[in-house]
């Protein structure tokens, strides 16, 4: 008997660690999701990534690489511009920085990066675009700097803002004048995802440089390549929690569908070595378009960095694209 007793104890000493185990996990992969999504999302960002963050940039870019970003973000910011505001489908106030060129030939509607900011995802480009005779409507994203919002929303909320932009310049500043949607990075995932919609005639065209296909597609992106955790562990849960903040599903929208039915222009630009966003979405992305498109692969350029690596190449496909569908 009493030997039957300590196998009985035994068999629940082992089920009650197991079940820890378990609980383990499942608090982990709970806590995991909710940070994922936090970071992802809120416009406040979880303390914890901070530093994360800080470190990525450094190692991927360079020092020298963020001297010189720092230093034409400087230059930008001295550039007179006008803020300006519009609300957007859900109410929120969106801001807008405004550079007005005197017999300006287009207007470039120019969408920064996921927890980024305006003056410094267009710092380098900035120039040649006033250079070339072109209005700027620099946007801060809804959630990221002074537009309002408590979340981010990975394009899929984006691409309803960049629509009432689009209205903004053709009742406030020139109906006439052609428009080219220009975003890096999320902005670039937003104005892909704005082809979806049915644009006014004289939107000529986007510039997609380095964007991603869907939130889902770089959220397992990051979490395995950097962070080495697999996907599947937060899959289902932040899921559920990015519902909760925006109403929308991590992929119930997607450049790829937006591409099968863009019908302007597009210009993808990708660097080959991006480490964020791989260039395999910007190629799912062109392959999708039924649209007319080009492609610009920049070799060695990593994330957002492709003018930097070739200004000649970069400036020449820009020039060439506006001249053939300025008309």
């Amino acid at each position: 008997m009493k030997d039957k007793t300590k196998k009985i104890f035994k068999i629940l000493g082992y089920t009650a660690a197991a079940l820890t185990s378990v609980a383990g996990v499942v608090g982990a992969a709970y806590a995991g999701a909710k940070c994922l999504v936090e970071e992802a999302v809120n416009k406040e960002e979880p303390m914890v990534m901070k530093g994360y963050k800080s470190r990525m940039a450094a190692r991927y870019f360079g020092q020298e690489v963020l001297d010189v970003l720092a230093e034409a973000e400087k230059e930008l910011i001295n550039i007179p511009t006008e803020t300006v505001e519009i609300t957007a489908y859900d109410g929120i106030k969106l801001v807008g920085h405004l550079y007005r060129c005197e017999n300006a030939d287009r207007t470039i509607i120019a969408m920064h990066g996921w927890r980024s900011r305006w003056s410094r995802d267009f710092s380098l480009v900035s120039k040649f675009l006033i250079e070339s005779d072109c209005n700027i409507l620099f946007v801060s994203q809804r959630g990221q700097n002074e537009s309002e919002s408590e979340y981010m929303g990975f394009g899929m909320l984006e691409r309803y803002d960049c629509l009432e932009w689009i209205k903004f310049i053709n009742q406030k500043i020139s109906p006439n004048l052609p428009i080219y949607l220009y975003g890096i990075s999320m902005g670039a995932t937003s104005v892909l995802m704005t082809t979806g919609f049915e644009l006014p005639s004289n939107v000529r065209g986007v510039i997609a440089d380095c964007g991603f296909t869907c939130a889902k597609d770089i959220w397992k992106k990051v979490t395995e390549g950097n962070f080495h955790i697999t996907y599947e562990l937060f899959d289902s849960l932040g899921n559920e929690f990015l519902k909760q903040k925006i109403n929308m599903s991590n992929d119930e929208y997607s450049t790829v569908t937006a591409m099968k039915q863009c019908k302007i222009p597009v210009l993808f630009i990708h660097g080959a070595d991006d480490h964020l966003v791989p260039i395999s979405m910007t190629y799912e992305n062109y392959r999708a378009c039924i649209a007319p498109k080009r492609l610009l692969v920049v070799p060695y350029a990593d994330h957002g960095m492709s003018y930097y690596v070739d200004k000649t190449a970069y400036e020449t496909a820009l020039k060439n694209f506006f001249t053939d569908y300025d008309k």
